[in-house]
């Protein structure tokens, strides 16, 4: 499936979190803290909002964006204003 962000979305694929700790503690996903870094997957038309590109790296508001399931993926929709910083 082909999703398209329109105006000043921005489509994100978040970052797993690891679920298991150095010393080999199983953290449940109910635990866990929500990932506030993910990858660009795509971006809507607003080129003027917009100041990220498919691939980059990017830290988002924590609880920013839409969630939806792509091919059985996590993936959340975000406003360009919810984009923190792009990770160098």
């Amino acid at each position: 499936m082909k999703v398209t962000p329109l105006a000043d979305r921005v489509l994100v694929k978040p970052k797993k979190t690891e679920s298991k700790t150095a010393g080999g503690i199983i953290i449940p996903d109910t635990a866990q803290e929500k990932t506030q870094e993910a990858s660009v997957i795509a971006v809507g038309d607003d080129k003027e909002k917009i100041k990220v590109k498919p691939g980059d790296q990017i830290i988002h508001d924590k609880y920013a964006g839409t969630a939806i399931k792509i091919d059985g993926e996590d993936h959340l929709i975000v406003k360009a204003d919810d984009i923190i910083a792009i990770i160098a």
